[in-house]
């Protein structure tokens, strides 16, 4: 089917191909009586013409596009929000989203960036599924925005989760229910995720404001963050004598603390009443899932989307470049929280006591 063109609105209008240009490009100067600006729109609506987009690019050095180059977060429903939110506010100031995921393969975001370049993007999108920091890969426009990550060398615009507020949220939620012997239990990697040294200062911050000095063996660590991993690291504070054992929990994620629960069963342990859990992520189909549902801190991932989409069009002003902005972590109360079982005693002062 031919394109309609310029030149079949101007025939079925009955005036000449630069009145349509000016009309159909809002040229407001122009000396066109509104009569004959109504007669053009009608006539490109009968024809059925639709504005070239690229061409109008070339005209106006803006495409209404924005580029957004993601590593997995495509193939990740959970972290998929983020996406969401970008598209909302691009949808809502007139601009499409282009999203090139690109598996974390190098070349592959190379050629992503180049490809959205050369297509004129109003502006760009860099966003990881973690967060954490990184190198900033060459050819990124001027206006680029950085999402769930942080360039290292801190020269654009970032959003990150606030991974410490969040954590202390968790810990005091579980301070307000009555626990002094709270254990975090983190992940054991060669190079572990920035949230899990963000997450483990909270817990750190919160019992000291407490007054409470934590028992190193609080401290236990998951080979990884699946609930294999959660559930492991838990029988080891449960093997713990009861005068020592941990009557909370403050887990990484929410699929640990799924593990968690699956140790605490197999010990005839019921949450929360002999052991309470709280997660972090809120993940979908897994904290409100779980028997009882998971209190957790939810990741902001909607909510960082539209903040990174609405600073790369102009709409939001941006922190300081070296200052990522901190997006808040909200706590999501469920059941999984109640106050320590009464044959618990709480060691005087709060110190652990670390006899065998």
């Amino acid at each position: 089917m031919a394109r309609v063109r310029i030149s079949d609105v101007a025939a079925a209008a009955g005036v000449s191909t630069s009145t349509v240009s000016l009309v159909l490009n809002d040229r407001t100067g122009a000396r066109i009586s509104e009569e004959t600006r109504a007669r053009v729109r009608e006539a490109a609506a009968v024809v059925g013409y639709t504005p070239n987009s690229i061409a109008r690019g070339l005209r106006t050095q803006r495409t209404r596009t924005i580029g957004l180059v993601s590593d997995v977060i495509a193939t990740t429903p959970f972290a998929g929000r983020m996406l969401a939110g970008a598209q909302d506010a691009a949808r809502e100031h007139g601009h499409l989203l282009i999203l090139v995921n690109t598996d974390a393969d190098p070349a592959v975001e190379r050629d992503a960036i180049r490809a959205l370049v050369d297509h004129q993007v109003d502006a760009m999108i860099f966003a990881t599924m973690w967060h954490r920091v990184v190198e900033t890969p060459e050819g990124l426009p001027d206006r680029t925005v950085f999402l769930d990550c942080r360039p290292a060398d801190g020269t654009r615009p970032a959003v990150v989760p606030d991974e410490v507020a969040g954590g202390r949220a968790a810990v005091r939620e579980l301070l307000a229910a009555g626990h002094r012997r709270i254990a975090w239990l983190d992940i054991d990697e060669p190079d572990p995720p920035v949230a899990s040294g963000l997450r483990h200062q909270a817990y750190r911050e919160v019992l000291a404001e407490a007054g409470i000095t934590p028992d190193p063996a609080w401290h236990v660590r998951g080979d990884g963050t699946t609930a294999a991993s959660g559930r492991a690291a838990t029988d080891r504070l449960l093997d713990l004598p009861p005068h020592r054992r941990p009557t909370a929990i403050f887990c990484f994620n929410d699929r640990m603390a799924a593990g968690a629960y699956v140790a605490a069963r197999h010990r005839g342990l019921e949450i929360p009443a002999d052991l309470s859990v709280v997660g972090y992520d809120d993940q979908q189909l897994v904290a409100g899932e779980l028997d009882p549902p998971l209190t957790t801190i939810a990741l902001p991932h909607y909510e960082m989307g539209r903040w990174a989409a609405e600073v790369a069009l102009g709409a939001r002003e941006p922190p300081e470049p070296d200052q990522p902005y901190l997006m808040p972590c909200p706590i999501i109360r469920r059941d999984s929280v109640s106050s320590p079982p009464a044959a618990a005693p709480t060691p005087a002062g709060g110190e652990p006591d670390t006899t065998p």
